[in-house]
C-alpha cells in the first residue's frame, strides 16, 4: 500500500511538471482526438502551467484591458453603480482585481483562478469585463449541407485539426464556413442566473451580433503573443492567448432563457459617455489631468468602439401565494 501510495505522488508531481502541450499530447495519446473546448481550456486554464495561470498584461505582456486605464474606468463603473442603486458587485475573470479599490464598499467579491466563489442568492451586479471571449469553445465546420465538428488530434511534433462527427449549431449566415460553438458561455451564463436572486449583468467585451456575423466567415479564434495577432490558435499551448468573439446575439438569447433581460446594447463607448454626459464628466477632474483626458478619450474613441456594453436585468421572482 505504502509503494502505491508514492506512485501515486510521484505522478502527481509528474503531473505537475508537465507542460500543457505535453499534457494536451498524453490526454490525445489516451483517448484519440479531443474537442477543441478542452484543447483550449487546458491551453488557458490547466493547474501552475495554462496561460492564465501567469500574468500576460501590460507593455511588458501580451495584451491590455480597460481596466489598465485606472483610474477613470473605475470611476467610470463606479458613477454607473450609483446610478443604478447597486450595492454589490462581483467580477468573475477579475484578474488582478484592478477594480478592488473603485468598488470599495459596495461589497466587492472578484473571481478568478485560484480565488473567489460565488456568493449565493446575491442582489447586485455581475461585472463580465472581457470575460466571455475567454470561455472555452468548440468549432465546427460547414460540410455537405451541415455541420461537423473539428478536433484536435496530433500530427508528429504538432497540433492539427481532425474532422469530427456532426454538431448541432445555431442560426449561421450564409457564407459562414467556420464557426464557434459557445459552450462555455451557455454554461456560464446558467452559472449566473442561478446565483443571481436579482440585479444586472453587464458585459463589456468585443464580438458581433447576427448580422454581423458575415464579416468572419472563418470564424473568429485569434490568438495574442506580445501584442500581436497569431493566427494558429493551435501553436505553442500555454504560451499565448487563445480567444474567440462573443456572439452577442446568441448571448442575449441564452440570457433569456435564464431570466436576464437584455436592457440595452450599444457601442462600449456610448455606454461611458451616458455615465458622464449629465455633468460633462467634472466627477473626473479633467482639467487638472492630463492622464486622465488621454483615459478618457482611449475609453471613449477607441476600445469605446471595438467593444460593446450589453447590460442585462434580472428581477425578482413574485413569490406565489395561496389564495385566502
Amino acid at each position: 500500500m505504502l509503494s502505491r501510495a508514492k506512485e501515486r505522488v510521484t505522478h502527481a508531481k509528474l503531473r505537475v511538471q508537465m507542460s500543457v502541450a505535453e499534457l494536451l499530447r498524453a490526454e490525445i495519446a489516451r483517448h484519440g482526438s479531443i474537442p477543441f473546448s478542452r484543447f483550449m481550456e487546458v491551453a488557458l486554464y490547466a493547474p501552475e502551467v495554462g496561460y492564465y495561470r501567469r500574468d500576460r498584461f501590460g507593455r511588458a505582456g501580451d495584451f491590455y484591458t480597460a481596466e489598465q486605464l485606472q483610474p477613470v474606468f473605475g470611476m467610470l463603473l463606479r458613477r454607473w453603480c450609483e446610478q443604478q442603486g447597486i450595492e454589490r458587485v462581483v467580477q468573475p475573470g477579475a484578474g488582478r482585481a484592478a477594480l478592488a479599490e473603485t468598488f470599495a464598499g459596495l461589497g466587492y467579491t472578484p473571481i478568478d483562478i485560484g480565488y473567489g466563489a460565488w456568493p449565493e442568492d446575491f442582489r447586485g451586479l455581475v461585472l463580465a469585463h472581457e470575460f466571455f471571449d475567454a470561455l472555452p469553445v468548440d468549432v465546427a465546420e460547414r460540410c455537405d449541407g451541415g455541420w461537423r465538428e473539428r478536433r484536435v488530434g496530433v500530427s508528429g511534433d504538432r497540433f492539427v485539426w481532425t474532422p469530427g462527427a456532426a454538431i448541432p449549431v445555431g442560426e449561421v449566415e450564409e457564407g459562414i464556413a467556420v464557426v464557434e460553438v459557445p459552450v462555455g458561455m451557455e454554461r456560464e451564463l446558467r452559472r449566473i442566473a442561478g446565483r443571481m436572486g436579482s440585479g444586472h449583468l453587464l458585459v463589456l467585451d468585443y464580438g458581433y451580433t447576427q448580422r454581423e456575423q458575415i464579416r468572419f466567415p472563418q470564424g473568429t479564434l485569434m490568438s495574442y503573443r506580445q501584442h500581436r495577432a497569431v493566427d494558429d490558435v493551435l501553436r505553442d499551448p500555454g504560451e499565448q492567448d487563445i480567444t474567440a468573439h462573443v456572439p452577442f446575439s446568441g448571448l442575449a438569447a441564452a440570457a433569456a432563457q435564464y431570466g436576464l433581460e437584455l436592457v440595452r446594447s450599444e457601442s462600449m463607448g456610448s455606454f461611458l459617455l451616458r455615465i458622464g454626459e449629465a455633468d460633462e464628466f467634472a466627477f473626473l477632474e479633467l482639467e487638472a489631468n492630463a492622464e486622465r483626458r488621454l483615459q478618457l478619450k482611449t475609453l471613449l474613441f477607441d476600445l469605446g468602439e471595438t467593444f460593446r456594453a450589453l447590460w442585462f436585468e434580472k428581477r425578482e421572482r413574485p413569490v406565489n401565494r395561496a389564495p385566502k
